[in-house]
């Protein structure tokens, strides 16, 4: 059973629901030590105090707020309990808002909700609200010394906590120099959108995997058996005509497509063909 990273209370309005808040996802990142090139000794990252030039352990370890050049309000433990913060232990609903009006930049990490015994009926209850309304429900809650900007939703059987920046935090586009939709030519676009409809489909996220890390694993693998690794052959270039490259796209999508038809049925195939030929049909009426 996965470790409860923080215990309070969902509130909105009168109703108060007791919940714990658990982290709902992982990076599965390769992880590597750092050594010594010279003896393959695992180089230790320690904290160290150029006033004492020595190494501090944490427990000697204080934060601490600069207010000045080396001046510093240190902070204890205790007195973040202390901020005035009516979050510091509950997650305070305060609007019920579609989810399409929210841009997913805005989402930082996601979070589990389970609720405690006592919780369990007005959990129930506001889960089967966000269902029936589908609507995410705003609010904040204060962790890791932070009020977070944040939306409950419905996931499967629970409800899922997602933290989110505020509107000062996302930087804007304006620096950006980015193209005109002038500049494409009316066959540009036309071939882009058939491309475009010929890889439309619904979103499975198993089929999707990280093969770099799985080609790193297999790699780290053969190297540990004594195997000698060779640099894979260079990738052929990309085509830098415009056109050519929505050509060649199409014509790829073509042939997986028909590498799949085997496995779908004929209603299915006549569907998959008659999306793809909506674009010609377009054009030639236009």
């Amino acid at each position: 059973m996965p470790r409860a990273i923080w215990k309070g209370a969902v509130s909105f309005g009168m109703v108060s629901i007791p919940v714990k808040l658990y982290t709902a996802t992982e990076e599965k990142d390769v992880a590597f030590h750092m050594l010594h090139r010279k003896d393959h000794a695992r180089i230790r990252q320690q904290r160290y105090c150029p006033e004492d030039e020595a190494v501090i352990e944490w427990n000697d370890i204080v934060k601490g707020y600069e207010i000045a050049p080396d001046q510093y309000v240190v902070m204890e433990p205790e007195d973040f309990d202390k901020v005035p913060v009516d979050t510091a232990h509950a997650i305070e609903i305060t609007d019920f808002v579609p989810l399409a009006q929210i841009d997913p930049i805005y989402y930082q990490k996601t979070y589990y909700l389970e609720p405690e015994k006592i919780g369990a009926k007005p959990f129930a209850l506001l889960r089967e609200v966000l269902k029936d309304s589908k609507l995410v429900a705003l609010a904040k809650v204060t962790l890791r010394q932070k009020e977070q900007l944040c939306t409950l939703r419905l996931y499967e059987h629970t409800i899922a906590l997602e933290t989110m920046f505020y509107a000062d935090e996302i930087r804007g586009t304006d620096a950006l120099d980015v193209p005109e939709a002038g500049d494409l030519c009316e066959r540009e676009l036309a071939m882009a959108k058939s491309l475009v409809e010929m890889l439309t489909g619904d979103f499975h996220p198993e089929q999707y995997t990280d093969n770099y890390r799985a080609a790193l694993l297999e790699l780290i693998e053969r190297k540990a058996e004594g195997e000698e690794i060779k640099r894979p052959a260079p990738v052929a270039g990309k085509v830098t005509d415009l056109m050519e490259a929505l050509r060649q796209s199409i014509d790829a999508a073509k042939r997986e497509r028909a590498a799949g038809a085997s496995a779908v049925g004929p209603d299915e195939e006549a569907e998959a063909d008659e999306r793809a030929a909506r674009p010609a049909r377009r054009r030639r009426a236009g």
